[in-house]
């Protein structure tokens, strides 16, 4: 055996430089830590069955995501996107980091940025409700504002290069960032919850697209554990997936901005996978927002509009079962409470003011609930 070859070798003693000094290392353990511990004291939400008629012969479920602490189903993505910058080294101590959403996801990374002691800065069309804009500056974040949605990306980056940040980028990283095996992800929680219903496997499974990363990890769990569940993804007016899905074409497709919060996009983000859903409804917005305000009615729970193109839908698929003969339970997603709303969608003069006229979607579900043919 060589002699030299057995001797240490001391980095100290060579051009090697220590890119990830002992005190980063140190200090992204305990971030990890910190939102892992975060994780486990947070009980899973709630998935509420809803009354039918029970002729129909089917079985509802709302998984209500607006219980979580930061109030909507962008806090499992923020959750995700933190470790996943965390691991990847791209966050340290005293990292800014910025990021590009119309709110929600804005308010969750707020919430993960304080916990770590971060500065947060959320860029934003100037159109974001205001209750948004208030919870991400009540968990200490600041909001830059641009007059179209398709200038977020840029601003976004441009603001992150400037302070030597870190842009989180929630539409090419969401669908990365979560693990669609398994691993406490939305899909997971959702099946594991039916495990003592009468549908133990729904028939289908709701849900809208903003980044795309929820519909894929739905759709590629489904896949993976060979569940017959089909997925249905849901697009607000002008929005570009639902071209995109439909013409196989998620290069060249442009829309426009979503008059629905939180959902629709004027590009193809990057997390889209069209691969992996099985159909694609185009809701009416005025419809979203009738189907939100029938969802309260019915339920008592006050949901925001993403939740209402999510149930108009439900109600479309119920219909073409119901006339099938078919049996079944279909799940979808609450994604955030209406309390976030009370100034715009819950705002006759806004609406209004927006040519949203929920009334004849609202007239078409009641008749519907009244035993008459479904004319949505």
């Amino acid at each position: 055996m060589n002699s030299a070859a057995a001797t240490p070798v001391s980095l100290a003693a060579t051009d090697t430089a220590a890119r990830h000094p002992a005190a980063t290392r140190a200090w992204t353990r305990s971030a990890i830590g910190t939102v892992q511990a975060e994780s486990n004291r947070s009980a899973d939400t709630h998935l509420y069955k809803v009354e039918l008629p029970e002729k129909w012969g089917l079985d509802l479920y709302v998984k209500d995501e607006s219980c979580h602490r930061t109030g909507s189903l962008k806090h499992r993505l923020a959750r995700s996107l933190f470790l996943f910058a965390l691991v990847n080294g791209w966050i340290n101590e005293g990292t800014t980091v910025v990021e590009a959403s119309s709110g929600s996801t804005a308010v969750s990374e707020a919430y993960f940025a304080h916990l770590l002691g971060l500065d947060f800065v959320a860029v934003m069309t100037r159109s974001t409700s205001p209750e948004k804009i208030a919870l991400i500056e009540q968990f200490g974040g600041r909001c830059h504002f641009v007059d179209k949605a398709d200038e977020v990306y840029s601003a976004a980056a441009d603001i992150a290069a400037q302070c030597d940040g870190h842009y989180m980028d929630q539409f090419t990283y969401a669908e990365r960032a979560t693990d669609w095996r398994g691993n406490n992800n939305i899909a997971e929680s959702i099946f594991s919850q039916l495990g003592h219903e009468r549908f133990p496997e729904p028939s289908w499974v709701v849900v809208g697209a903003g980044t795309g990363g929820t519909s894929a990890t739905i759709g590629r769990y489904i896949r993976y554990h060979g569940h017959d569940t089909q997925l249905l993804v849901v697009d607000p007016e002008g929005s570009a997936f639902y071209p995109a899905w439909k013409n196989h074409d998620p290069e060249t497709v442009t829309g426009t901005s979503s008059r629905i919060e939180g959902i629709g996009r004027p590009r193809v983000e990057p997390s889209f996978v069209p691969g992996v859903i099985d159909a694609m409804s185009v809701i009416p917005d005025a419809a979203s927002v009738a189907a939100m305000m029938h969802f309260s009615e019915l339920t008592g729970m006050h949901a925001g509009p993403s939740t209402g193109t999510n149930l108009w839908g439900v109600w479309q698929l119920v219909a073409q079962m119901v006339a099938r003969g078919e049996k079944g339970s279909i799940v979808t997603l609450m994604c955030d409470g209406g309390e976030r709303y009370a100034g715009s969608y819950n705002n006759p003069d806004w609406l209004s003011e927006r040519g949203l006229d929920p009334a004849p979607h609202l007239a078409a579900i009641n008749n519907f609930f009244a035993g008459g043919p479904w004319q949505g």
